[in-house]
């Protein structure tokens, strides 16, 4: 990759740093406006330089058809097993238009990372982007955010695994012990270092899901939902009428659906031409989880009515949810490996920046691995924690949308759009893409604030519920639907 200027001169490449002193340095120069608005991505086949093409290893190998498979891992799964319920309460017509709607911005949004990419093609998470535009103070504010975020995402994928193995064995251990079970298996998924290795489980990842939910749709259409009484009325809601708790609840679930983008720059990182593959990768993965969604949603719902659940293979008989479940778990597995290595690889790039050793960051070193592997623990550790701490499958997806995702989905690349055309954001054409932008920022504020309180009552009252079976934080409790 080259960077030329308006004017065809060539622009130096944006370096890589492991003093601090010297980025900080960087920093200010990567904040000067002629360049942010001069430079121009060339693709001329050569690698824009980042650390994953140095040292020991170029890790820099994946292909459009590999990154799309890493996006689909990273997007199409847990999100998708709350949609069908969200129809019971917004109704079918308000629904469609939320996960189109969303589904159309998140792709937006996506689109604005790989243009701050192109920019500073040196980065390899949002946290160095962070940095970019707001020194060391937002690079560690955001790190810490990013990593609690996929802590959020990652204890959901290990409530949903304990949920599943509940239904399986009939509650045959404590839910804990479950939850217990499903970190360590995401833990060992999470020991290779490269994204190439989570490129190949996306295939089989997306096909467990697809076959789940067919499962749940073929059983449904031959006997009635699970909880259905005999010869029940199915009731369905073109325009439902939520309370205003229940319909942020509602839009929150539909936002944690599409909360792949925090990890998108990740993957750019380890892309060889990701100036030319991400996008076409990125379109695929949003058409293929748009229609998705909707096909699940719409006809679980309409084969279920009232009696949907969440998740959403709790719908049909015994028999065949036990199999759905059993069917799914690499699906799950998956959501636990390609957020999980997200997270990891940033806390081993801070560690190893921190150690001076960045140059041994590719190498199969005992230090390398060594540190890898410290890091995988310490994060698997957090997420246990958390996933015991909020142990309802809703909340916990309702708290992460409201507090993180709002940003790292919608939010940060209206932040990011503005810091890039800070100096004609007024110009006559940039003034529409002003507008929606600022709207994203507003939409990440709303989300943080009246979210939060919405997502936090429904937590409260589903604690304060007697006939609930998880009464509080560690439980021992069934978790399961049945």
């Amino acid at each position: 990759m080259k960077f030329l200027n308006l004017k065809g001169e060539k622009e130096p490449r944006e370096p890589v740093y492991d003093d601090q002193n010297e980025k900080e340095k960087g920093s200010t120069r990567e904040e000067d406006a002629s360049v942010a608005r001069d430079a121009v991505l060339v693709d001329d086949g050569e690698q824009a330089a980042n650390i994953f093409s140095e040292g020991g290893k170029n890790y820099r190998t994946m292909g459009r058809w590999d990154t799309a498979l890493v996006l689909a891992s990273n997007q199409v799964g847990l999100g998708i097993l709350s949609l069908p319920k969200i129809l019971d309460v917004l109704g079918i017509v308000p629904a469609v238009i939320t996960i189109i709607g969303l589904g159309v911005v998140s792709w937006y949004t996506a689109y604005e990372l790989l243009q701050f990419y192109r920019k500073h093609p040196h980065v390899v998470n949002m946290a160095d982007m962070a940095r970019v535009i707001g020194g060391v103070p937002f690079e560690v504010v955001f790190g810490i955010c990013l990593l609690i975020k996929i802590c959020f995402t990652c204890g959901s994928a290990t409530i949903t695994i304990s949920i599943a193995l509940n239904t399986i064995s009939n509650h045959g251990l404590c839910t804990v012990g479950f939850a217990g079970i499903a970190a360590i298996a995401c833990w060992l998924l999470c020991l290779p270092r490269k994204f190439k290795f989570v490129a190949q489980v996306g295939l089989p990842s997306t096909i467990s899901i697809i076959a789940a939910v067919l499962i749940v749709i073929i059983s449904l259409g031959m006997s009635p939902p699970k909880n259905a009484p005999p010869g029940f009325e199915k009731t369905l809601k073109i325009v439902g009428d939520p309370s205003f708790t229940d319909g942020v609840n509602a839009v929150l679930k539909v936002c944690y659906a599409y909360a792949g983008n925090v990890g998108f720059v990740s993957y750019m990182a380890e892309m060889k031409n990701p100036s030319k593959d991400f996008v076409p990768a990125l379109t695929v993965l949003q058409v293929f989880s748009v229609v998705l969604y909707l096909i699940t949603a719409v006809v679980i719902y309409c084969l279920s009515g009232q009696y949907t659940t969440s998740p959403a293979l709790g719908s049909a008989p015994t028999i065949p949810a036990k199999i759905a479940y059993g069917i799914v778990l690499p699906a799950i597995l998956s959501t636990g490996l390609v957020f999980g290595h997200t997270a990891i690889k940033y806390l081993y790039v801070v560690a190893m920046r921190a150690m001076k050793s960045t140059h041994q960051l590719t190498d199969r070193s005992v230090k390398s691995w060594g540190t890898w592997i410290v890091c995988a623990t310490l994060f698997w550790t957090v997420s246990f924690v958390i996933a015991n701490a909020i142990p309802i499958f809703d909340s916990i997806l309702s708290i992460a949308s409201a507090t993180f995702i709002a940003w790292f989905t919608f939010g940060i690349s209206g932040v990011f759009w503005y810091h890039r055309n800070w100096q004609e954001k007024f110009h006559r054409k940039n003034i529409p893409l002003a507008i929606v932008n600022a709207l994203l920022i507003a939409q990440a504020l709303f989300m943080n604030g009246v979210g939060l309180w919405a997502a936090i009552r429904q937590l409260v009252d589903i604690f304060n519920d007697k006939e609930n079976k998880i009464g509080g934080v560690f439980p021992c409790g069934d978790n399961s639907l049945f």
